[in-house]
Order: structure tokens, then C-alpha cells, then sequence
């Protein structure tokens, strides 16, 4: 093989030699009168064959280096193949959360301009019906089709591949390998360019964090990171779940997989963590194998880390990775940090911490602005403990969207007389005197008032502590040319039913008015369920909620 090669599917050939008979995927296939699943697996030597196989029948149907090819397939064996065989051919895969709307869906499809399609009928329907990449599909597949089949099908491709004779493509660090699409939570979805180099770098950057050990037994809950476990040579145990649903899991499901598979690596949403730790301290749950616990997507509140502690073993972690799709990881920090130091001063308005910068990665923060930055100068810093805006530099950062020129200029920041550049997160936050980074929310959540800034997370933090409260929204609302500020309350959902709302929102005004973040905040509104993203179910769709909050005080 080419010394020079990168590419995350390059370790799974390294693995099913060192370790050919275990376990590299295993997946519920059907749940029994009993309650326990029946599971189907592929071993790390059956995966690389497998993955050879499709990607030799493939090769047959035109689907090879450098052809855009979307992925909708659901979570199984055959998404792990898939996906592992797409890389190998050095074809480049797109990845598109499929609950972000309809709406949505075309518009990637139709920008990202694919030229192969492999979905499961349900997909393929859509595809046909909605009218998704019409004038650039030349090829499909149908991954179980049932009497309904587009194109081939997996099956076929599979009977025509020979895994003996393929040949892994030879990428190197700069190659494109894959299109990710940002979730639009805070706006349009964005197709993220990475190259091999970003994934090879990623992997690394988290396996070195976490000290993640080949033969560890992983849980993932989210496709993307599924697929990081077996690259690092963990069994990844798929769960009986719906990826795009995690604060709608089913707690004793996730529980019964840790405890019967001897879960040592899990990697969940915010949302997750909140509804397992939940059930666990309602049936007194105890997790003893979990050594390692991570979870990111938007920050953890401190109560729901101290309640998923309660149930692990002294020894194990929880770490809080920050991130984005554009460049993860970027800082971590650690559950006991917080709950033991961090977490006080969070409640007192002083943002979330989220650690220090990850080895290998440049953070920094600059004055905020909504312009382009065309070169990069270090007149932008500004001083420890002002809020600013995050940018980041590492081999994990991508460099462009695809096919979004104007979207890149904003995101990015180059360096003259070099080819790097530092990628703008879209977050506000500040350095503390240990350079530890601290996040106070999304750039464009910021409430500008003619006096002052509000920024989301130091605010909403002031009426979290409410024992009422499950969580808060600073939104801005339009008043006669002016902005006014709005904090949306979600309670507590054993609250949310009670009738003594006024109660609970004279307390909170008073909280809000005794603090000098908060104090001209006047406008409180009880919101039932916030409007959550689709890929992490924690980050708050803040845009939505304004357009509530201002329907519904009628201004």
C-alpha cells in the first residue's frame, strides 16, 4: 500500500489483521417477545471485506474516484460498508441529515450536484417525487428494496464485486473526501468541504484526547461519530434508535445495551445525556462498565452532568468536547472541572467553560464583526477576558463550503504569504488568565441594545438557576425601530402543566432585575417545548422563538 496514503477507510485493512475476528459493528436486527434484540455483526475482517466487495461493484457501475455520491441509508451493517467502500474508492460521500425539511434536502442535493445516488427506497421515493438532483444523477442504487428498486440494487452490486481484487485508491491529505452538511440551525445548511487530511487529523486528535484504546465496546448515538470506532479499532454497537430523535430515546434501551455489551466508550447528544440521566435516577441506574463518557453538540447543563455522574464508576469521565462541523475537536474540558469550579461562576453569568484548546489547534479571539475579513493580522485580538469572536487553525479545520463562495469568505480568514487560514466558528467568548476558552453563545444571537450587548448564554444563565426552570432564550424582538430584549422560559417538565405561572415569573423578573446583565430584560413569555436542532436535539432555534415571542406579545 502507498506510504503517502490518507484516508480514514486505510485503518480498517491495518485492524482486520490485528485483530480480524472481533467484533467492528454490531446491530439490532430484531427485538424478541422478551425484550432483548437479536444482533447481526460484521467482525473488522468481514467490514474490510465487505466494504472491498461493494467497492469493487461499484467501480463497475461508474461510482469510482471523485463522483459525488449522496448516502441515505439508515443506520445498519450496510451503512457501515457503504460508507467504509465510498472512501476507499476515493469517491467522495455526501451527508445530509434527512430531518432537516424538505425544503432543505433539495436545496444541498441540488447544490452539492451528485452524480450517484444510494438510498433506501423511502429515499429514493422522495428523490423521485420532490425531484431531488434530476439534471445531475447518472447513477443509483437501491439498498434493500422491497418490490420498489431505482437503478441497482446493493445486492446485485455486491454478487458483481470481487473483494480479492480491489484495490483501496490512493488519496492523499488534500484529496476531497466527503461533503458534510451543517444541521441550519442557525441558518441555511451549509455543505462543508473535508479532505482526507481532516478526517486522518480528526480521528487522531480524538483518539489522543480521550486515550482510546483499540477493544474498547463504543456506543454511538450520532451516524458520523459511528463511524469514528471502528476506525479506531472499537466495536461500534449501533442503538435501537432515531438519530435524528435523540431527546425522544427510549432511556432503558440505551441502558440494557451499556449493561449487556459492557459499554466502555459512549458518545451522546446534550439531550440524551438529560433524558437517560433522568430515567437513571428515577430507577436508581448504575453504569459500571462506562469509562468514558462525551458529548457535545451544545453545552451540558452542570445538573445534568452531576445526575449522569451519579450512575457511573468513580473512575469514569465525562468530557465535553467544543466544536463544530467545521473543525472538531477545538477545546474539552472535563465533568469534574466544571461541577467542581467552573460551574459557579457559569451561574453567575460568566458563560460556559469549555476548557483549553485541544493540542495541535490554534484558538483565538477577535474583535466582533459581520464583515468579511479578507487577511488575517494580529491588530484583530483582543484582550483576555473580553468576549470576542472564536477562530480556530488545525489540519482538522475544513477549508471551504462546497460551491459557496461568499459563505467561505465570510468563515474564513486568510493568512497572506501562506496557505493557511483561521475558520471563524460563528461563536462569541473569552479567554480567562489559565487560557481557559469560555462560550457565551452564537454570534448572531447577540442583542445589541442602545446601551449595552446582551450575550445569550451569561444571561440566560442568571434565570437557569430557578429550580423551575428547565432552560431559558434570550431573544431580540423589534419595538418602533428599537430592539428589545425577550427571555423565553421553558420549565421543568413536571412544571409545565402547574397553573401558578405567575408566580414563577414574578421571581424570575426579580432574579433578572437584581443582576446587571439582566436587569433590562422586562419581557418573560412561558414557552411549552422549544423549537430544537434536528442533528443534536439541544441547540436552540432561537430565530423561531423570536418570531414567536413577537407574535405573541403582539408588537
Amino acid at each position: 500500500m502507498d506510504s503517502g496514503l490518507v484516508n480514514i477507510a486505510a485503518h480498517l485493512p491495518r485492524l482486520a489483521e490485528k485483530q480480524p475476528f472481533r467484533p467492528a459493528v454490531v446491530f439490532p436486527e430484531l427485538r424478541m417477545p422478551s425484550g432483548k434484540y437479536a444482533y447481526s455483526h460484521y467482525t473488522f475482517q468481514q467490514l474490510d471485506r465487505e466494504s472491498n466487495r461493494i467497492a469493487s461493484g461499484l467501480e463497475k457501475i461508474q461510482i469510482e474516484r471523485g463522483v459525488r455520491t449522496v448516502l441515505m441509508v439508515t443506520p445498519s451493517l450496510e451503512f457501515f460498508a457503504l460508507t467504509f467502500a465510498l472512501f476507499k474508492l476515493g469517491a467522495i460521500p455526501i451527508l445530509i441529515d434527512p430531518g432537516m425539511g424538505l425544503k432543505n434536502l433539495k436545496q444541498c442535493i441540488d447544490e452539492a450536484e451528485p452524480e450517484a445516488f444510494i438510498g433506501v427506497p423511502k429515499a429514493h421515493l422522495a428523490r423521485v417525487l420532490l425531484k431531488w438532483g434530476r439534471k445531475s444523477l447518472q447513477q443509483w442504487v437501491t439498498v434493500h428494496p422491497r418490490g420498489l428498486c431505482w437503478g441497482h440494487s446493493l445486492k446485485k452490486v455486491m454478487v458483481a464485486g470481487d473483494p480479492d481484487s480491489f484495490r483501496m485508491s490512493v488519496t492523499h491529505s488534500q484529496d476531497m473526501a466527503a461533503i458534510l452538511f451543517t444541521s441550519g440551525s442557525t441558518g441555511v445548511p451549509k455543505g462543508a468541504v473535508y479532505t482526507h487530511g481532516n478526517f486522518s487529523d480528526q480521528v487522531e486528535k480524538l483518539r489522543t484526547l480521550y486515550d482510546i484504546q483499540p477493544g474498547e465496546m463504543d456506543l454511538p448515538t450520532f451516524p458520523l461519530f459511528a463511524l469514528f470506532g471502528p476506525a479506531m479499532g472499537m466495536t461500534a454497537v449501533i442503538p435501537d434508535m432515531d438519530p435524528t430523535r435523540p431527546a425522544k430515546v427510549d432511556p432503558s434501551t440505551i441502558i440494557a445495551i451499556i449493561n449487556d455489551f459492557g459499554i466502555s466508550n459512549m458518545f451522546g447528544s446534550p439531550a440524551l445525556i438529560n433524558r437517560v440521566s433522568r430515567y437513571g435516577e428515577t430507577h436508581n441506574v448504575q453504569l459500571p462498565s462506562l469509562r468514558r463518557v462525551i458529548s457535545a453538540g451544545a453545552p451540558v447543563p452542570a445538573n445534568v452532568l452531576e445526575r449522569f455522574s451519579r450512575m457511573l464508576s468513580p473512575e469514569a469521565r465525562i468530557h465535553t468536547p467544543y466544536g463544530a462541523t467545521e473543525s472538531l475537536p477545538v477545546c474539552s474540558i472535563e465533568s469534574r472541572e466544571i461541577l467542581g469550579e467552573t460551574r459557579e461562576m457559569t451561574d453567575k453569568g460568566k458563560g460556559v467553560c469549555i476548557g483549553k484548546r485541544v493540542p495541535g489547534i490554534e484558538v483565538k479571539v477577535i474583535g466582533i464583526t459581520n464583515e468579511p475579513i479578507n487577511n488575517w493580522d494580529d491588530s484583530l485580538l483582543i484582550k483576555a477576558g473580553e468576549i470576542g469572536e472564536i477562530v480556530v487553525k488545525g489540519a482538522n479545520v475544513t477549508r471551504s463550503y462546497f460551491r459557496r463562495n461568499e459563505a467561505t469568505r465570510y468563515a474564513k480568514i486568510p493568512i497572506k504569504g501562506t496557505d493557511e487560514f483561521y475558520h471563524r466558528m460563528g461563536d462569541v467568548g473569552y479567554f480567562d488568565s489559565t487560557e481557559r476558552l469560555w462560550f457565551c453563545g452564537r454570534k448572531t444571537h447577540r442583542i445589541v441594545l442602545n446601551e449595552e450587548t446582551l450575550f445569550t448564554i451569561p444571561c440566560e444563565a442568571i434565570f437557569n438557576t430557578h429550580t423551575e426552570v428547565f432552560r431559558s432564550a434570550l431573544v431580540g424582538v423589534s419595538s418602533n425601530g428599537n430592539t428589545m430584549p425577550v427571555i423565553c422560559i421553558e420549565l421543568e417538565p413536571a412544571k409545565r402543566e402547574q397553573k401558578d405561572f405567575s408566580r414563577i415569573k414574578n421571581e424570575l423578573l426579580e432574579k433578572g432585575s437584581r443582576h446587571e446583565l439582566t436587569h433590562r430584560i422586562q419581557h418573560l413569555l412561558f414557552h411549552t417545548a422549544f423549537p430544537v436542532d434536528i442533528r443534536h436535539n439541544a441547540k436552540i432555534f432561537r430565530e423561531k422563538l423570536a418570531l414567536w415571542a413577537e407574535r405573541t406579545l403582539k408588537i
